[in-house]
Order: C-alpha cells, then sequence, then structure tokens
C-alpha cells in the first residue's frame, strides 16, 4: 500500500498535501500529492510500496494540522458494476485486517455531500458482506482497526483502513454537535469541538469539571464562556462590549470591561484561559505563550486566524515564535491544534503546562 487519503476542510487542500509532505519526510517517507480544489480531500502517494502504512502507523496523527481524519487506500475502486458494487469491494479489501467498525463516506465538498446518501444505503449490504467474509465483526467495536469505503460517486472511490488508535474518531473526522438554544453565538461549537478533539474523556472528566476557574478574553457575547459555565466553571469574562444576561443571570460570570491583551488575572486560581480575539496571528500567539510562561493559567484554548495566502507558513512561523518563548522560559509544555470541522480561516490551538 502506498497512498494515504487525508480528509480536510474544502478549499484547504494544499494546507493539508503540504503539512502532510512535511510530516512524512520526518519519517524518510516522500511522495507527492493528488488534490482538487474545494473538494475536501488530498491524495499523498508514496514512492514507496508499503510506505502509507508506516504512516498511519509510525506518525502521530494528533499532529497533524489540517487532516481532520486519514486512512491508508488499498485498492482505487474504478467503474463498479451498478449490480454489484459490493462485489467489487470486496475484490479489494482481501488485504485488510480484521476491523471492528466500517465507514461509508465521501467528502464534505460541494460536489462530494451528494454522494452521502448513497454512502449511507450502500453501508448496510456493505456491513453485511464483510462480516460473511470474516473480515468485520459481528459486533462494533472502537479499539479495533476500521474500514473506509470512500466514494467519489456511486460507482468510484477508495477502500482501506485505519488504526482506533491513531486517527479521528469521529465519522469523516467530523463531531456531531448540537448548538444549544441557550447559547449566545454559535461560536460556542467551536470550543466544544476543541474539548471534545484536544481531551478524551478521562481528561475532560479531570480538567472540565465544576469548581475550577477560567478566563474567557474577548468573551462578548459570551459563546466560549457558555462552554466553560455549563460545566460548573467560574469564569472571568473580559471584553470591553456586553455579556449575555442568560449567562451573568448564572452567578458564575465576572464581566470585566477591559482590553483581552492588556489584562493580567488577579486570581491565581485559574486553570483555563481561552480566547477567540480577532487580530493578527503572531501578536495573539505570542501573548498566549506569554499566559503560560507566566504561570497565569495552566491551560489555554485559542484561535489563530490565518491569513488569506501561506496560510500554512504563518502557523509554522506562529508555532516556532511560540515554542522558542516557551524554551527560553524554560517551561515544559505540552501544544496541539487542529482545523476543526467549526472553524473557518482560523486553527485552534491547546497550549498547556506539563
Amino acid at each position: 500500500m502506498n497512498t494515504v487519503l487525508l480528509h480536510c476542510r474544502p478549499g484547504f487542500e494544499k494546507e493539508c498535501a503540504a503539512e502532510i509532505q512535511d510530516s512524512a519526510a520526518t519519517l524518510e517517507v516522500f511522495g507527492f500529492s493528488r488534490l482538487d480544489a474545494n473538494s475536501g480531500f488530498v491524495l499523498f502517494e508514496c514512492y514507496q510500496a508499503g510506505d502509507a502504512e508506516r504512516l498511519i502507523n509510525e506518525l502521530d496523527f494528533s499532529r497533524l494540522i489540517f487532516a481532520r481524519s486519514w486512512f491508508c487506500v488499498a485498492g482505487q475502486l474504478n467503474d463498479m458494476p451498478v449490480g454489484d458494487r459490493v462485489g467489487a469491494v470486496l475484490a479489494h479489501a482481501k488485504s485488510l485486517p480484521k476491523a471492528g467498525l466500517l465507514w461509508v463516506e465521501s467528502a464534505d465538498g460541494d460536489a462530494y455531500r451528494q454522494v452521502l446518501p448513497f454512502c449511507k444505503k450502500l453501508a448496510v449490504p456493505m456491513r453485511q458482506a464483510l462480516r460473511k467474509q470474516g473480515l468485520l465483526t459481528a459486533k462494533e467495536k472502537d479499539k479495533m482497526p476500521r474500514i473506509h469505503l470512500f466514494l467519489t460517486d456511486n460507482q468510484n472511490g477508495y477502500v482501506g483502513y485505519s488504526r482506533s488508535d491513531n486517527g479521528s474518531p469521529f465519522f469523516m473526522g467530523i463531531p456531531r454537535l448540537k448548538f444549544p438554544s441557550e447559547a449566545p453565538s454559535r461560536s460556542t461549537l467551536k470550543l466544544d469541538e476543541a474539548f471534545n478533539v484536544f481531551l478524551d474523556e478521562e481528561e475532560a472528566e479531570e480538567r472540565l469539571c465544576g469548581g475550577l476557574y477560567g478566563v474567557d478574553l474577548g468573551a462578548c457575547p459570551g459563546g466560549w464562556t457558555y462552554q466553560l459555565v455549563r460545566r460548573g466553571m467560574f469564569v472571568y469574562s473580559v471584553d470591553n462590549g456586553a455579556m449575555a444576561d442568560s449567562l451573568m443571570e448564572t452567578g458564575q460570570v465576572t464581566h470585566l470591561a477591559e482590553d483581552g491583551f492588556k489584562y493580567v488575572p488577579e486570581d491565581p486560581r485559574i486553570h483555563w484561559m481561552v480566547c477567540d480575539m480577532a487580530d493578527k496571528p503572531h501578536r495573539v500567539a505570542a501573548r498566549m505563550a506569554t499566559w503560560i510562561i507566566e504561570g497565569w493559567c495552566k491551560e489555554t484554548v485559542f484561535n489563530l486566524k490565518l491569513p488569506m495566502k501561506q496560510r500554512y507558513q504563518a502557523v509554522a512561523e506562529c508555532f516556532d515564535e511560540m515554542t522558542t518563548m516557551l524554551r527560553k522560559a524554560g517551561v515544559r509544555y505540552g501544544l496541539q491544534a487542529k482545523h476543526l470541522y467549526h472553524d473557518r480561516e482560523e486553527i485552534t490551538v491547546h497550549l498547556y503546562r506539563l
């Protein structure tokens, strides 16, 4: 196997391709990308047979920013017969490991979304056939490999597999979140998704619990504050604008009419600082690193707004700047980032003290 398929946000194929090429090179795996603009996926073809499996085994998926999900391609499906699509898939499935889940999926680009209803329809007979062949467990099991059937239309696509311990746990890499009617803005889904992506269930139970203290910089009208409040935290919401009355009535929010870039907390109990301020990414990155270096918080989740051009380069420069600051200060830290489903021209970053 020498091809990896990666899901991404439509319009960010070039960034996804550049990142997988650079990341693969650190393992001395080399290849080239095939992509269509606004498709929502990238094919990375390795020059050496077997290198695709090396990538999904040895490259930490959580370190990829622009890839939502990925899988190793076992075969390309061309002109599947209308009367026997299942048989066409099975012909390529013999090299797959036994799996606990089947995902029949497509891309998030406008040209492919119309394929998803057909994917749902094909999933049932496909699942039955794979179980009959012994390639899929009788009951779904999350901690086994997953089989991916990726369709570009109702007769063409790719079949492959991913590892459950080194990939996205979400179908097509997209957490299915419902907008809470009591939240004051839709931006609330960004932070909710970030917590789902960056923390597993055990970590969330320990570090997103009631009684903690948090700060929300640029909080107005309170979409991100809401996510901390609903988890039982007490929040200092920093913004010159007005906060939603519903949040103020909880008694958990202290509104501070100040500039988020200049604010310095007086309360030593701050665990979380979250920030969705719209400003130059370099300025935001430097300020977030300062919060960790000074010990003003233990963990932060923040967004970096990306420029229209050279977005991948801008991200790399911001990360270099933050890591240089943190290392110079002698701070041990963890850093991860993702271009989330609810993000647009931005990425979400999780920076924390170890």
